[in-house]
């Protein structure tokens, strides 16, 4: 079986020649690694699908390593829209300053008693790994590096979204720039993330929690001179 990999520093991916057969692209780097190039550089942990530090790209899709079954003639790169370290592993402090940016944590809580109803709200969002596969498949990036993300905004929401929460103004405003309105709803996020979370959704409901908030796009404010006021003026 042949496994091309994209190694730092190579303009053409390096061909491998593993002897495996139906196992994980995990295994089979763990097998190129330790009989064939040991310089092979990448990341894994749990090998359980959970951590998410396995997260690459096969064939320009995002897959976690320890779950993808490896075929013949993969293409193997690092995740997109963050700084290769060494061949599959990638610089996090972005991802790390954008949930921060974003307060996509539990700030305040309040004890209260939460139904099986509410509990079910924010239970797909809470199984977020962090696997950084919707922000590599994101494309908005290209034009504004700064974008909070999908994975941070689905997180947002989780927390808005939980009545025992006390800082969701805080974290609804914390969103507004380079957040929710910068999402362009393609929704390349959704397909790639491991846990079927649907960011595109929870950044739809986060700008419909904002509206509600007496937030406004500016993209459409700016469309329309600056502002969006149809009330009560004279003519």
């Amino acid at each position: 079986m042949n496994i091309l990999v994209k190694r730092s520093g190579n303009e053409e991916a390096q061909t491998y020649t593993p002897d495996v057969d139906n196992t994980t692209l995990l295994a089979a780097l763990n097998h190129i690694k330790t009989k064939i190039d040991p310089t092979l550089t990448y990341a894994h942990g749990c090998r359980s699908g959970v951590c998410g530090s396995c997260a690459v790209r096969v064939n320009g899709r995002e897959v976690l390593m320890c779950e993808y079954k490896v075929q013949e003639g993969d293409l193997v790169e690092p995740i997109r829209n963050a700084r290769v370290i060494r061949d599959l592993i990638v610089d996090s402090s972005d991802i790390e300053r954008f949930n921060r940016t974003a307060k996509a944590w539990s700030e305040g809580s309040k004890e209260e008693r939460v139904s099986e109803e509410e509990a079910s709200r924010i239970e797909t969002q809470s199984d977020c790994i962090l696997c950084t596969s919707c922000y590599s498949a994101c494309p908005v990036y290209a034009i504004n590096p700064d974008f909070i993300g999908p994975f941070a905004l689905t997180r947002v929401w989780r927390y808005v979204n939980d009545a025992r929460e006390t800082q969701s103004t805080e974290k609804i405003a914390a969103v507004q720039t380079n957040g929710i309105w910068d999402c362009t709803l393609c929704g390349e996020c959704v397909p790639v993330c491991p846990q079927n979370i649907a960011p595109k959704q929870d950044i739809t409901m986060l700008r419909m929690k904002s509206a509600m908030m007496g937030y406004q796009d500016p993209n459409a404010a700016m469309a329309f001179g600056g502002g969006l006021d149809f009330g009560g003026g004279s003519f």
